[in-house]
């Protein structure tokens, strides 16, 4: 493996978590949990940033091969699921982040509307696009539901 095509597994991996079974997407969901000790505005940039690394890394990987989508690829749910922590205020608690956790999992494994026509895009496009929606779509119910409960319990 050539040090460019390292680096790209690494990021594509997240440092290897894709490796890990069972259910590497959540796994790869997790592993950024802890960024919403930093804040929304840095799990929004961490957010972008994973998105950019994430398109390069998996185009790097699955080369001409424009329906691939492995399942050790988990930087998609890292960025998509950072998106969604970045709804939650500074400080959240745990309600909060399991709640960004469970609607984002739900939302990548059911695929809703946009995000299921994401996942039929091909390429890196399709693969990181469709967790980038699941994202968005978890982070919008996180946001209502901080309009909706009393301050305080997300």
């Amino acid at each position: 493996m050539s040090p460019g095509q390292g680096l790209a597994y690494a990021v594509a991996t997240l440092g290897g978590v894709g490796r890990l079974r069972p259910a590497p997407g959540s796994w790869g969901s997790a592993i950024v949990l802890p960024a919403v000790l930093l804040g929304p505005l840095a799990c929004l940039g961490l957010a972008l940033l994973l998105t950019a690394a994430g398109f390069w890394a998996t185009r790097r990987m699955l080369g001409d091969d424009t329906t691939a989508d492995p399942s050790w690829v988990v930087v998609d749910e890292g960025a998509g699921q950072l998106l969604a922590l970045a709804a939650l205020p500074a400080g959240a608690g745990g309600y909060g982040v399991l709640l960004a956790f469970l609607l984002f999992r739900v939302f990548d494994i059911v695929k809703p509307g946009p995000v299921g026509w994401a996942d039929r895009q091909h390429g890196a496009l399709g693969v990181m696009l469709d967790d980038v929606f699941a994202g968005a779509l978890a982070a919008a119910l996180v946001l209502l539901a901080r309009a909706a409960l009393p301050e305080g319990i997300l």
